[in-house]
């Protein structure tokens, strides 16, 4: 289907004579006897375009035009528009300018130049699909590698956990792993930033909406880009309106995009810089601004910056990230509706950077926060099972779950997880998903069946932490769904589920 040849000559034999000539080379077409037929074609595939000029003429531009625009990236499709001899007509110039990839051949045509050209066109389609097929092995190998980095974070973040249970009042010891824990939270960032790419690239982000307050979204976004200040000295300074204001946005989107333009200022601004964070609200959009005492940027600069995996030179230094940031807050941004521009006035000036969503419902009040379905469970009243192929993270969480007084065992496969639950009777399951053999899937649906397993409470532990990961472990049977490296206050609110 992706290769055949769209033919539509609604009049005549053009059509029909197409159709065989290209046949008789070998090269697959359909014909539409109609553009509304057409229209309906095109979805399913095709090599390539061969219209006749009166398919392009008056309305009937307008629905082809709005197909063309909406192409994904990697798509150009080829239209070998065949047009009347003589000057060309006004509908001719039209489709030229709003088709893109239009080649003119002129009526009546040689049969080896519409071979040639059909061919032609046909090859370039071809390095088309390369491109796609090579953009889908990139998106799984960032979906992949980013599974295979959290993985490793994990047992790190764990170990911290167990040391400050040990050394509680060490102020080394807590010094330590508050550093480790910044630069795990920072892995962990660019390692959801990484995976983010491969969901938009692939048209699998879904903005999940609710009433939020902005004050929220700036407590978290400072939050997280508390590191990056604190590691350079920055003097971060925060204005917002007065007053309680509720946003219909995605929380999660909207922290990591203001977060992001917070850390990029502190990655561009000298030691002991100067940055400013300000929210203003005006009728139904909220803008957010920040401005730095940085670097600044060239004009040339700010038309790229927003591009994918993008680098900006700093002068005198190496260039550091991944060039997503900025890319990603921009197009959070227009899945809300809103914008985001830069200005600089030249380089040593400094830069700002100006998010406007339309998101602000004046009057409304913010949704309730969820409450917990209890405490944490008294220690001791919990058995639990960990199952991990990775040995370290299985280990190190056991410790650490047996510090708080849990009964603890641990299988490092699936089959052996099978086992374990079938025997002990565990109160609570923690189980890894991507494990050889069995994976946790399977594992997870087998413990349900176990008599006296019906109600356990399964706890997916992965590196997987897409939405349709999430859907898969709900179908299998977990309760939850936490992504390494796990937050162990999360974790704790799932044992009381």
């Amino acid at each position: 289907m992706e290769r055949r040849i769209v033919i539509c000559a609604p009049t005549g034999r053009d059509a029909a004579l197409t159709a065989r000539v290209l046949q008789s080379v070998g090269i697959h077409s359909i014909v539409c006897p109609t553009s509304e037929e057409l229209m309906r074609q095109l979805p399913l595939g095709a090599g390539a375009l061969l219209l006749v000029e009166e398919v392009v003429s008056g309305a009937a531009m307008r629905p082809l035009a709005d197909y063309v625009a909406s192409q994904p990236t990697w798509s150009d499709i080829p239209i070998l528009l065949l047009t009347r001899s003589g000057a060309d007509s006004l509908d001719v110039q039209r489709a030229v300018e709003h088709l893109g990839n239009v080649t003119l051949v002129e009526r009546p045509v040689r049969t080896i130049a519409l071979i040639t050209a059909t061919r032609s066109a046909v090859r370039a389609r071809e390095r088309q699909y390369q491109v796609r097929d090579a953009d889908k092995r990139k998106d799984e190998f960032l979906a992949t590698l980013a599974h295979e980095l959290r993985n490793p974070l994990a047992p790190i973040r764990t170990s911290m956990g167990i040391l400050k249970h040990l050394h509680p009042d060490s102020g080394q010891v807590t010094q330590l792993r508050n550093v480790v824990d910044r630069q795990v939270s920072h892995l962990t960032r660019l390692v959801d930033d990484l995976l983010d790419v491969a969901r938009i690239t692939s048209g699998k982000v879904m903005l999940k909406k609710g009433r939020i307050t902005l004050q929220s979204v700036i407590n978290h976004a400072v939050e997280i880009s508390g590191s990056a200040m604190e590691s350079k000295q920055h003097r971060l300074e925060v204005l917002e309106p007065d007053g309680v204001h509720v946003l219909d946005a995605d929380h999660a989107r909207l922290v990591q995009s203001v977060a992001n333009l917070l850390v990029n200022a502190a990655k561009f601004t000298p030691a002991g810089g100067h940055i400013v964070l300000r929210a203003d609200v005006a009728g139904p959009v909220v803008t957010f601004r920040v401005k730095d005492n940085g670097v600044g940027l060239e004009a040339a600069s700010l038309g790229r910056i927003f591009d994918l995996f993008a680098q900006t030179p700093v002068p005198g230094e190496a260039p550091t990230g991944l060039g997503i940031g900025l890319s990603l807050a921009r197009q959070f941004a227009e899945m809300h509706g809103g914008t985001l521009q830069a200005a600089s006035e030249g380089l040593g000036r400094g830069s700002e950077f100006v998010l406007a969503l339309p998101v602000v419902l004046e009057g409304e009040r913010p949704e309730a926060p969820p409450q917990a379905d209890g405490a944490t469970p008294p220690a001791g009243t919990k058995k639990i099972l960990v199952v991990d192929d990775n040995v370290d993270a299985a280990n190190t969480l056991e410790v650490l779950l047996g510090m708080d007084g849990f009964t603890v065992t641990t299988a490092y496969d699936g089959v052996a997880a099978v086992a374990a639950a079938g025997a002990d009777r565990p109160d609570v399951v923690v189980m890894d998903i991507g494990m050889p053999g069995m994976n946790g899937y399977d594992a997870a649906r087998l413990i349900r069946q176990q008599p006296g397993n019906e109600k356990v409470i399964l706890i997916a532990v992965t590196g997987w932490g897409q939405s349709t990961d999430k859907t898969r472990a709900s179908l299998a049977g977990f309760d939850h769904h936490l992504v390494k490296p796990v937050d162990y206050d999360r974790l704790m609110s799932c044992l009381s589920g």
